[in-house]
C-alpha cells in the first residue's frame, strides 16, 4: 500500500553534504523503490525566526517556509526525521524549526478545557534517524537517549505522532560501516 512519505533533514548546514544526508536520500530511494509519494523538508534551506516568546508561538501570523513544511506533514503519512546529534541532542536550528512548525492549532488543540491538548497529528506513523559521533551503544546505555527519547514522547507523541521507531547510528567519523549503513537505511525506506 502507497503512503506519503515526508524525509526531514534536520542538519543545520545547507552548504555541503553530510553522512546524514546519504542516509536521507538512501532512505528515499527505498521508498520509492517501494512505491511511496515522497516529499522533503531541508530544515536548513528554510526561512524562519526563532519563537522567542509564548505570544510568538500562539501568533497566527505563520512564516511562508513553516506554512510550506506544515502543509507537507498534514499531507504525510509517514515521517522520516533526520539529525545530527550535537552537544547530546538535536541541533539548535532542527529544534526552533520543531517549536515552528508544531504550533497550537496545528499540532495540537489548547482551546478546550482538558488539562491535556487534543493531538492533531494521529494517523502518522515516524522513524528518527539520529547520526553521532560516539558509540550509539554509549549513548543509549550511559546517557539513556534522553535527547532522542524526549523527541519521541515529548513532542511527536504529544502531537498524536505514532508509532515512532528510533535508528542510532554511532561513530560516523570512520567510513568504515557507512555503506553498511546506507544499505540498512534504505531497507527501511522500502519496510516502512
Amino acid at each position: 500500500m502507497s503512503k506519503n512519505v515526508l524525509i526531514i533533514q534536520g542538519h543545520p548546514d545547507g552548504e555541503s553534504e553530510h553522512f546524514g544526508h546519504g542516509l536521507a536520500n538512501a532512505y528515499a530511494m527505498g521508498a520509492g523503490e517501494a512505491g511511496h509519494k515522497i516529499e522533503r523538508i531541508e530544515v536548513a534551506q528554510l526561512d524562519f525566526p526563532l519563537v522567542r516568546s509564548q505570544d510568538d508561538w500562539h501568533s497566527e501570523a505563520v512564516p511562508a517556509d513553516i506554512r510550506s513544511a506544515q502543509n507537507l506533514i498534514s499531507w504525510a503519512d509517514h515521517l522520516a526525521i533526520f539529525y545530527p546529534l550535537w552537544l547530546g541532542t538535536m541541533p539548535a536550528l532542527f529544534k526552533g524549526f520543531l517549536e515552528q512548525v508544531l504550533r497550537p492549532g496545528f499540532a495540537m488543540d489548547v482551546s478546550e478545557t482538558s488539562s491535556f491538548p487534543k493531538k492533531l497529528l494521529k494517523d502518522k506513523s515516524a522513524r528518527i534517524v539520529v547520526t553521532m559521533g560516539m558509540p550509539s551503544l554509549f549513548y543509549r546505555l550511559f546517557y539513556q537517549s534522553h535527547s532522542v527519547k524526549n523527541l519521541e514522547r515529548n513532542i511527536l507523541k504529544f502531537c498524536g505522532i505514532t508509532p515512532v521507531k528510533t535508528t542510532y547510528i554511532g561513530g560516523i567519523e570512520s567510513d568504515s560501516g557507512h555503506a553498511r549503513w546506507l544499505d540498512k537505511i534504505k531497507d527501511l525506506g522500502v519496510g516502512e
